[in-house]
């Protein structure tokens, strides 16, 4: 099935590793540009950039992935699903109407819909997380679900420690959700209304 994979960060890396010695490896990765970073604002690509040249994978640096030659991009590439990993860019028309998109959220949904699920589950004292994969809509984080497991967190567990647990798990129900999606077999199912909070 051809993919193309929307990622940037450490953790959409180890998701893109698996994805690249599947049968979904992507024909097209999209980040977003190189940029400053560290404290001496040293200009560097995002980690999944690194990881698609690595990978020998085609790569596509956008500004926006909105904007009409990225769109152009992945429409030459045809893919059947789209899969998101902490891209770091709201993915808006006409993307989100044209192509099935599957984010990697690393929580439970939809308890901590953001940016900072980890992070956020570890401060409040959560002894469970886990891995959604949901279909993006327009909304935060708030598309009906694909697939969703849970992870213990373990009372040692630290940010490094627990990201590297949720991004394997991450990788492998994306790879599960894709070949759902493959075989005809892929269902959804709306977030409740109740227990939401946001990272």
């Amino acid at each position: 099935m051809r993919t193309v994979y929307l990622g940037s960060s450490l953790f959409a890396v180890d998701v893109l590793g698996a994805l690249a010695t599947s049968p979904h490896a992507p024909a097209l990765v999209v980040t977003p540009p190189d940029r400053p970073q560290g404290r001496g604002r040293k200009t560097a690509p995002p980690p999944a950039a690194v990881a698609a040249r690595d990978l020998g994978l085609p790569l596509l640096q956008a500004e926006s992935v909105n904007d009409p030659a990225a769109v152009a991009a992945i429409d030459d590439v045809a893919p059947e699903a789209i899969g998101v990993c902490q891209f770091g860019q709201l993915i808006r028309e006409p993307l989100l109407s044209r192509y099935l998109m599957l984010n990697v959220h690393p929580s439970l949904l939809p308890r901590w819909r953001g940016a900072s699920p980890i992070e956020r589950a570890l401060m409040a004292g959560d002894t469970v997380s886990g891995v959604t994969i949901f279909k993006i809509e327009a909304g935060l984080d708030s598309g009906p679900v694909a697939l969703s497991r849970a992870e213990a967190v373990l009372p040692d567990d630290t940010r490094g420690t627990l990201t590297a647990r949720l991004a394997r798990l991450g990788a492998t129900l994306l790879l599960e959700a894709f070949d759902m999606t493959e075989a005809g077999a892929l269902e959804l199912t709306e977030q409740p209304e109740e227990g939401v909070t946001y990272a």
